[in-house]
């Protein structure tokens, strides 16, 4: 490995655990520590912060299942990672129920307003007013974080309803302390977060200066939401005390989300996207998650190259993933959208047929221009602050969770005394067909706006089994560089030998058709680059680290956890031995 990204990691490691707690005395942090998965025996929790893995392994711990956890864990991080984790957001939750041997796909996506218009963030000149539709009222979506909680506990989950919601409760109301990241996020978003007076309160001290590392973060707002919700469920958010509280913040900023879209909000149960790829089964999102369906279509191609045999951090595997991406990003802005309102061909998009179509138009010595790369034809007849989080139990079930407020902190509006922010998640639409989005993603009409739709994402949680059992679960934070994450982990597992921590400190790459550009994180050796500039690929350093993966597995008996070190804060948290939730 490159001796510069070794050394990176290595800080990456040190500063995320000194940002919790210095090290004890005489401790030596080691790059093998980053080799291996954390160990357990009974369950894991692994999340982008490690006091969220800690209260999910806390419902473990008490008795609660995978689902149970997976829901402690997202309400933590509300309070704990206030930039993605939320209540004014939406996600994806993917479920595999041990008892029935399902995999349940929740998509609890934010939803356009009953009264969200198709050009509804088009200027007199008919271009896109991009204020508008991320920095705005009329930038949020409906949110579906606490219903679509409130319906995986209502199917699947085993504790009461309230008692999930105790950590985060706790943490809300004792207060946080801020830790090096928070600090930073705080600092660097103080300008726009402090455009709206509410977030300013909340996020920033009565005088107007920053949180500190080490200061008492106390958010009591936000408490008495999670209690309310804790206490009524699901109908305290969406009917009751908190949702006037979002109508009123909506009546003052000239918002569009009222009474009618509240209550109308519902999440779907979908049939999950399911695929092979060399003899192992992949569970991953549907639609409006685009990616699922482009991890299968990226396997499919993939199959047709013996890919163990490049090497994973070759110019010939970084050259193929480049250009499988290419393809399947180019389907994207075509072919996906949300499918209550757009009839996705799901079916064509991960055959294998196509899979091989495409892999036939791959020159392995010669990277395709993007000018010459098309979506499919249908034959006849994603804010990088994002968050996932992955939880396995004992009995075996599984959850593989991605949720955000788009943004880092969203729109940077919070609801008046409710404590927490609202999702800039309408700008996830083609707000013009042609007309790339902040994350550079193109799109048509499948994604255009519509009241009661909702946006087209890149949050692919996904889950891998072996010989029909639960191997892994993995997921990432990351835009539109989440899919290509994604593949990159499961490719270094299957095809390169990876273990889980292996994989996620392995240097990555991204590609998305346009821009045409291929993006490398450090870590890649200068001739690997060089081959690839001769081949044709407009190479450029990626801005800032690919992905963030939290991911669990099971094998040899043992429960494994693997925290992707290029953020700060994050954990894989296993449970000790059962008791009551105190």
């Amino acid at each position: 490995m490159n001796t510069r990204f070794l050394l990176a990691v290595v800080l990456s490691f040190f500063f995320q655990n000194t940002a919790l707690a210095q090290p004890a005395e005489n401790t030596v942090i080691r790059y093998s520590d980053l080799q291996h998965p954390v160990l357990g025996s009974s369950g894991m929790v692994a999340a982008q912060n490690r006091l969220s893995a800690e209260s999910g392994a806390r419902i473990l711990e008490a008795g609660g299942n995978a689902i149970d956890a997976a829901i402690a864990t997202g309400f933590s991080l509300a309070v704990t990672l206030p930039r993605a984790g939320n209540l004014g957001g939406g996600g994806f939750m993917l479920i595999h129920d041990v008892m029935t041997g399902e995999n349940i796909a929740i998509d609890y996506r934010e939803m356009a307003p009953q009264s969200a218009t198709r050009d509804m963030y088009l200027d007199e000149n008919g271009d896109v007013d991009t204020v508008r539709s991320r920095f705005s009222h009329l930038a949020a979506g409906v949110p579906g974080t606490v219903s679509g909680f409130y319906a995986a506990h209502q199917k699947l989950g085993r504790l009461p309803w309230k008692s999930l919601l105790q950590p985060a409760i706790e943490q809300a109301r004792d207060g946080i302390i801020v830790t090096h990241g928070l600090a930073k996020f705080l600092r660097e978003r103080q300008q726009r977060l402090c455009r709206n007076d509410a977030a300013c309160a909340y996020y920033y001290k009565a005088d107007g200066t920053v949180y500190r590392v080490g200061d008492l973060f106390i958010q009591k707002d936000l408490a008495n939401s999670l209690q309310l919700i804790a206490d009524q469920g699901a109908d305290a958010f969406y009917k009751g005390d908190i949702a006037e509280l979002i109508i009123a913040e909506m009546e003052r900023g000239g918002g569009l989300i009222d009474a009618a879209s509240l209550s109308a909000y519902k999440p779907v149960f979908r049939d999950a996207v399911v695929g092979t790829y060399r003899g192992y089964e992949i569970v991953s999102m549907p639609p409006p998650s685009s990616g699922g369906i482009h991890i299968m279509q990226m396997l499919n191609i993939l199959e047709s190259f013996p890919v163990a045999e490049l090497g994973a951090s070759s110019a010939d595997n970084i050259h193929l993933l480049a250009e499988v991406a290419r393809f399947a990003f180019a389907d994207r802005s075509e072919h996906l959208g949300d499918p209550d309102h757009y009839d996705v061909p799901i079916d064509w998009l991960i055959s294998k047929t196509y899979g091989k179509q495409l892999a036939a138009l791959i020159d392995m010595q010669k990277a395709n221009d993007s000018n010459d790369v098309a979506p499919g034809v249908l034959p006849a007849y994603e804010s990088e602050d994002t968050t996932h989080y992955s939880v396995m139990d004992s009995d075996g079930n599984v959850v593989s969770n991605t949720y955000t407020l788009n943004f880092s902190f969203g729109s940077g509006i919070a609801v008046s005394g409710a404590g927490f922010l609202l999702n800039n998640e309408m700008d996830d639409f083609s707000a013009k067909p042609g007309i790339m989005n902040a994350f550079g993603l193109l799109g048509g009409e499948a994604n255009s706006v519509a009241a009661g739709k909702r946006p087209l994402s890149s949050m692919t949680p996904t889950l891998v089994f072996a010989n029909g059992r639960p191997w892994f679960a993995t997921g990432s934070p990351g835009g539109s560089r989440i899919i290509t994450t994604v593949l990159q982990m499961i490719v270094n597992v299957i095809d390169h030998g990876m273990n889980l921590a292996e994989s996620a400190n392995a240097p990555r790459m991204h590609h998305q058709w346009y821009p045409d550009i291929l993006s490398l994180e450090s870590g890649f050796s200068p001739d690997t680059i060089r081959i690839l500039k001769e081949r044709g690929h407009n190479i450029q350093s990626a801005r800032g680290p690919i992905g963030n993966t939290q991911s669990v597995g099971f094998s040899d008996g043992l429960f494994q956890g693997a925290s992707d070190t290029r953020r700060s804060g994050a954990g894989s948290v296993a449970p000790v031995d059962p008791g009551p939730l105190e």
